[in-house]
């Protein structure tokens, strides 16, 4: 399974499991209810496609057998049935246990023969003594349930006090109205003005109440959320195994502080990034065996993969004891990127050199490999880290290895953003990256080969125009705001900085105008949404010509899309491509909840399944079709069927494209809607 869908498999389980207990619960209508195969054969399908799309070729094929077993028409198939729904079963606990599902081949055969007694294929030999299913359980000590539930029941008793506020609110306006026409205005005034104040104090010390138990009850979820990293860094270790095994490598994995506790969500967040970090370590890192025997180093290369708890920190490190990083190559690779002159690289020392492999899409390795170079990928894990309010480092010794640390905050709250203003633009950046806010006046910028440096304390920093890219006036004088990213300098200059707030981040898709310029959207206190730029992505900004990126990243709007789908794995997959690709995604599970997402709200595209519950893919596109206010809107149709006859029904039922769930690919997915959608 690709590592970059490894994340959908709880998903694709727990969605697996949903429809064979519904297929189960089918098994005894099968012989009198004809709706009933029509259900267990859309179930099937549905299952097929899902595990299709994340490669379980194994289940994908018992499902389509069954499929064939059940159109074939004979009685009594529920005994056939049942051992399907038996063996997809033990398919799906191989998928959960992170095995890649083995096929039944006697039972697939017995499928395409003719069935025998009873309609039944005989029980195959390996499943006469099934093991039993895998189970995941979620413990929650009752404590910390009745806690969670005293505070939540006080926290509304609280907000519900709030509404008397109101009320005397609307007394004091009609005191005040009442006073403009009162014989004593004076006294009328000095009553309010006590009043005024009485209300502001109790309303003070009722918001203070409702911070303390919001901030009591997220204390209690968020020790719920933070969990031992033990099965994590057992995956990472499993992955650098299988890695070294394909590259004809040997690699030990020792692993350290695997009841360190860190936020689940953190660790969702980070875990495509650290993979980056194996990889690295495993295909650019450690030396092949005879390498390792040339250099008298011992054939089998090490990796440790360390948690340690910190207070409210914990620390990530990922050493190998590899080929290590020369900085004199980093260096080289930078001044050939233009990335910075040759004497300034030679005033730098090794740990600045280093810290040059944090910036997007740097790289010193010159050949492109199915795994990655050692500097693919540091950009991300620092950009992400960053966003989570940690901080990564690098450290190397050439021939001896190299070790990446990586520290964050044990629980994931808010995240902190400074928000500014550059011309009519109101952005924000992560607080973690900002560290000084100074005047900066035009007779102290210079600019050399397209980049502007600011002239402070008789030294030159690189900064990035943003108060100039956003305006299409120039200033003499701005705010320049700056810190580090990514361990490297970051400075922006700003028209006004209006303060720092605790905002929940919503992630940007990683679209051709946004990738590496935003980190996303966020809501601020007063329910605005503001863009939160990426601070190494700002670091990659060199000239006023990117003006237009960034005022398209912040202000462009995205195209909407309608995403209908009754499988969830396949709906979630298609999701992340589409979001991906910077597309506003709306999601339904059937034509009919399409329709109503439809009477809701304006939509660019409708991306649609053809098999699905209550109402298919086609009548939903010809219902499309008849509505003169949806008429023109485009419709593109994914489905696992690729035959030149459903392909015709689709588009005579109006779709504008048609496209197999086979061989989707995502880039073609993305320009179909693209196009079609208008953007």
């Amino acid at each position: 399974m690709d590592a970059d869908l490894a994340d959908l498999a709880p998903l694709f389980v727990s969605e697996a499991r949903s429809r064979l207990e519904h297929i189960a619960a089918l098994v005894p209508r099968l012989e009198s209810d004809a709706e009933a195969i029509g259900e267990v054969r859309r179930e099937l399908h549905t299952l097929k496609g899902a595990s299709r799309m994340l490669s379980f070729a194994a289940i994908s094929e018992l499902c389509h057998a069954a499929e064939t077993f059940l159109q074939r028409g004979k009685t009594r198939p529920g005994r056939g049935l049942t051992l399907v729904s038996d063996a997809l079963a033990r398919m799906v606990d191989a998928v959960e246990r992170g095995e890649q599902p083995r096929q039944e081949e006697e039972l697939l055969k017995n499928l395409g023969e003719e069935p025998a007694e009873h309609g039944a294929p005989p029980v195959p030999a390996s499943s006469a003594t099934p093991p039993l299913p895998a189970v995941t359980e979620l413990r929650l000590d009752r404590s910390v349930a009745d806690t969670v539930t005293d505070q939540a029941t006080r926290l509304r008793i609280t907000a519900l006090g709030f509404g008397r506020f109101p009320t005397q609110l609307a007394e004091l306006a009609t005191l005040a109205e009442r006073g403009v026409t009162d014989g004593e205005p004076a006294q009328a005034l000095a009553v309010l003005g006590a009043s005024l104040r009485h209300a502001g104090l109790e309303l003070e010390d009722a918001q203070r109440q409702l911070w303390r138990l919001a901030e009591a009850q997220l204390d209690a979820l968020l020790a719920v959320q933070v969990q031992p990293l033990r099965p994590f860094l057992l995956s990472l270790a499993r992955h650098a195994r299988e890695l070294a095994r394909t590259l004809g490598k040997e690699v030990e994995v020792e692993l350290t502080g695997e009841e360190v506790r860190l936020d689940r969500r953190i660790v969702e967040d980070l875990e495509e990034a650290l993979l980056h970090l194996v990889r690295n370590a495993v295909d650019h890192g450690i030396e092949h065996p005879r390498a390792r025997d040339a250099l008298n180093k011992p054939r089998v290369g090490k990796l440790r993969i360390e948690a340690e708890a910190a207070g409210p920190r914990v620390c990530l490190r990922l050493t190998d004891d590899g080929a290590g990083i020369d900085p004199a190559a980093v260096a080289a690779a930078a001044v050939e990127r233009g990335l910075l002159e040759a004497k300034a690289a030679a005033a730098m020392s090794g740990e600045e050199i280093l810290r040059l492999l944090f910036t997007p899409g740097f790289s010193t390795r010159r050949e492109v490999s199915e795994v990655s170079g050692r500097g693919l990928g540091l950009d991300v894990v620092a950009s992400r880290a960053s966003r989570l309010g940690g901080e990564v480092t690098i450290s190397s010794r050439p021939g001896l290895g190299t070790t990446i640390t990586v520290e964050l905050p044990v629980a994931r709250r808010g995240e902190r953003v400074v928000v500014v203003r550059a011309g009519d633009l109101r952005v924000a950046l992560p607080a973690a990256a900002v560290q000084r806010v100074q005047r900066l006046r035009a007779v102290d910028v210079v600019q050399r080969d397209g980049r502007h440096f600011a002239t402070l304390d008789e030294r030159l920093v690189p900064f990035v125009p943003l108060a100039d890219m956003a305006s299409e006036v120039t200033g003499d004088e701005w705010l320049l705001v700056s810190g580090t990213a990514s361990g490297q300098p970051m400075a922006v200059t700003v028209d006004a900085v209006e303060g720092e707030e605790e905002v929940l981040v919503r992630r940007a898709g990683a679209s051709e105008v946004a990738a590496g310029l935003l980190d996303g959207v966020a809501l601020l206190a007063s329910g605005e949404p503001v863009a939160v730029l990426s601070p190494s992505g700002l670091t990659s900004l060199k000239s006023r010509p990117m003006a237009t990126a960034v005022r398209r990243s912040v202000q462009r709007p995205r195209l909407r899309v309608l995403l209908v789908e009754d499988s969830l794995v396949t709906r979630e997959m298609e999701r992340r491509l589409l979001e991906d690709a910077g597309f506003d995604v709306v999601t339904a599970a059937d034509g009919l909840q399409a329709v109503d997402r439809l009477t809701a709200g304006r939509f660019d595209c409708i991306v649609t399944d053809i098999e699905m519950p209550e109402m298919d893919g086609f009548e939903l596109t010809r219902q499309v079709r008849r509505s003169p206010h949806l008429a023109q809107l485009s419709v593109v149709v994914v489905s696992t069927h690729d035959r030149p006859e459903d392909r015709l029904r689709a588009l005579q039922a109006g779709a504008d494209a048609y496209l197999s769930k086979q061989r989707l690919d995502a880039m073609e997915l993305v320009g179909v809607v693209r196009a079609l959608g208008g953007g």
